[in-house]
């Protein structure tokens, strides 16, 4: 025991802690920032944050998964606060989305995932990714009224004054604003290319948020007229645990709107972690393999935790993780360390965090849109033909138009048909000889003929001409389904009427109802 104990402690000094403290650099602005793309309270980001450090790992199977608040789930969570309209009844519907993802686990169904065709999650995630880009534009601009794309960029061309609109919307933009994410995106981009490897020092995302800030101190030192706003300024209270509110329990029944939307967040949750689970599986050096059963029954407990406290649903995320694996984590336990420093940020310099412009993070996420929706996915996906990109399409601009569910339930259906279409291909041949003069068809059945095959079938013996012999040979077919039985035994019933000569090798008939 303390043998085992005292390797364990050597693992966390030498990996798990500066792991940890990596991740945590990384998750810090992301927490704050998918708060704000979600229209949820900031520090709602960071408790998801530290109950899925300090929760979910303990209670997950993954030793390298990070859990958090995911920019996937921004744009739900944004329309399910804006559909309920108080945050307390929001705080119900992530319990109810815990408590689903918590039965998927038991009842053994985290396949489910399995179960959505890929074509379908890309668009969706390249969809949100379109919307994260149009929510964080406004932000980076600094703009100051409450709808920039119906009063501020979209009036530019509404009007015959377009120079008058052109000042008028310069008027509510902050160049401080625009210089610090124009800034923010250069030294994001840059860092993302190869040759910028070595200059990584200290994660892009916190790099960013810390140029901002010093930005912003030199504004307000040199001028005025570049300086920030306090309203453009991230504001967590000074104690985070004094603004937690429990959710009305009373009310839990109180409007199917709060399933409806729990159940949907946990569906996309469910779905985001267990592809971010076996992405995170596909890294690991030891090839250890998460139980995706338990994987859920821990989100299922970390989102029921968030809803009880008032934060924002999470997942596993891709670049928690990513950056978990890349720092040289070993166990589980660095996960737990980032959620250890994220408690201890906000408890301990809540005032440093406070000076972090919103045009910083504005930019993380522009940036993290523009990898969702990707230029080149649209032609990756437009290269597999277009049973890939039919449904990839449609999804995104669905979601677009409409709303998540919509979209993915549309680009599901799309991509069902495409599937039915390329598995049940026609189940027989038909073969034309002449003999003295008269045509003799013959249509061969195939190994199993389903119902999928009757409206060509039907088709094709209604193409049957006149004065002709017909054999249908059914002697190969191991099934054919009573659809076709039935057409086969109604077109029997008719070939003496149109002197068709009808042979049946193995092939059973039916009664059709329009028989007397």
């Amino acid at each position: 025991m303390n043998r085992a104990l005292k390797y364990y402690r050597i693992i966390w000094f030498k990996h798990d802690l500066p792991a940890g403290l990596s991740v945590f650099l990384v998750a810090l602005p992301l927490c704050l920032g998918i708060a704000l793309a979600s229209g949820a309270p900031l520090y709602s980001g960071i408790l998801s944050g530290i109950i899925g450090g300090l929760v979910v790992s303990l209670a997950s199977g993954s030793q390298l998964a990070v859990s958090g608040p995911a920019a996937g789930l921004s744009t739900m969570v944004a329309a399910a606060i804006i559909t309920l309209g108080d945050f307390q009844l929001f705080m119900l519907a992530v319990m109810v989305a815990g408590f689903f993802q918590l039965a998927l686990g038991l009842l053994k169904l985290g396949t489910i995932a399995n179960y959505f065709p890929s074509s379908v999650i890309k668009g969706m995630l390249a969809a949100i990714g379109i919307i994260l880009i149009s929510k964080q534009i406004p932000l980076a601009l600094g703009y100051d009224k409450p709808d920039f794309w119906t009063s501020g960029f979209i009036q530019l061309f509404s009007a015959d004054n377009f120079l008058g609109n052109i000042r008028s919307f310069n008027y509510h933009i902050t160049r401080g604003a625009i210089l610090i994410a124009t800034i923010s995106l250069v030294v994001l981009i840059v860092l993302q290319q190869p040759f910028a490897k070595k200059w990584k020092v200290i994660p892009a995302p916190l790099l960013v948020v810390v140029i901002g800030i010093v930005t912003n101190i030199i504004f307000t030192k040199i001028t005025s007229d570049y300086s920030l706003r306090p309203t453009q300024l991230v504001a967590i209270p000074s104690n985070i645990f004094d603004s937690i509110a429990f959710p009305d329990f009373s009310k839990l029944f109180s409007t199917a709107e709060i399933w409806k939307n729990g159940i949907l967040i946990g569906l996309l949750a469910s779905l985001e972690t267990l592809l971010c689970i076996e992405a995170i599986d596909k890294l690991d050096k030891r090839n250890r393999i998460t139980p995706v059963n338990r994987e859920l029954v821990a989100q299922g407990i970390g989102n029921m935790a968030c809803g009880l406290v008032g934060a924002i649903p999470m997942t596993a995320v891709v670049v928690r993780g990513a950056a978990n694996v890349q720092a040289g984590a070993r166990t589980k336990l660095s996960a737990f360390t980032h959620g250890l420093f994220l408690l201890l940020a906000v408890v301990l310099i809540p005032f440093v965090l406070n000076k972090i412009p919103y045009a910083s993070l504005a930019a993380v996420l522009l940036i993290t849109g523009y990898n969702l929706t990707k230029p080149s996915l649209y032609i990756n996906m437009w290269s597999l033909g277009r049973k890939q990109f039919i449904p990839f399409m449609i999804t995104i601009v669905v979601i677009l138009l409409t709303d998540l569910l919509i979209g993915v339930s549309i680009g599901l259906l799309i991509s069902i048909y495409y599937i039915i279409h390329s598995n049940f291909k026609v189940e027989y041949k038909i073969s034309l000889t002449r003999h003295h003069g008269i045509e003799t068809q013959y249509i061969k059945l195939n190994n199993n003929v389903t119902f999928l095959n009757k409206v060509k079938l039907r088709k094709a013996l209604d193409e049957v001409p006149e004065y002709c012999v017909l054999t249908i040979d059914g002697s190969e077919s191991r099934q054919i389904d009573y659809d076709i039985l039935e057409i086969i035994s109604e077109f029997k019933r008719k070939a003496h009427d149109r002197h068709i000569d009808l042979h049946l090798i193995n092939i059973s008939s039916v009664k059709v109802m329009s028989e007397k």
